[in-house]
């Protein structure tokens, strides 16, 4: 099983959207891979109440995706995740490779970095929406390459 890494700054949003997407998708097209996902800063996320956005949630369930009930509150990333990892994906390049040199200098350049900004850049639909699109292509790529 292959482990793909999804960052965004507190994960609590765009991180963890794309984790449980990612990992319906490949469920349904029976590929070895799985997301995890982690924040840079979740110092920065002081409205960020309960484990998820309720906009990643609800979003998910209207694609179908129930999520448990006893669903894990947000975890910063550590060397270790990065290490463990097959891929890696900052959500938003204008925010997260700053954060990136500045905490893990070592991983900054290693990772790709997508350009879905924050609720305060970018509506919910609008970031929800471009996630599900880069998620689709990056199952499509690696069904593909099975």
């Amino acid at each position: 099983m292959k482990t793909i890494l999804f960052l965004c700054t507190g994960n609590y949003y765009r991180s963890r959207f794309a984790e449980y997407l990612f990992n319906d998708r490949c469920q349904q097209q029976n590929l070895c891979w799985r997301a995890t996902s982690r924040g840079l800063a979740l110092e920065r996320g002081t409205d960020n109440i309960g484990p998820i956005s309720p906009h990643a949630l609800a979003r998910l369930q209207q694609l179908g995706i129930f999520l448990p009930s006893d669903l894990r509150f947000p975890k910063a990333v550590d060397s270790s995740d990065f290490s463990a990892a097959d891929a890696i994906i900052a959500l938003d390049e204008s925010e997260h490779r700053s954060l990136m040199r500045d905490r893990f200098p070592h991983w900054s350049e290693a990772i790709e970095y997508w350009s879905v900004p924050d609720l305060d850049r970018l509506s919910a639909d609008i970031a929800l929406a471009t996630i599900e699109t880069q998620i689709d292509r990056r199952v499509e790529s690696l069904n593909r390459s099975v």
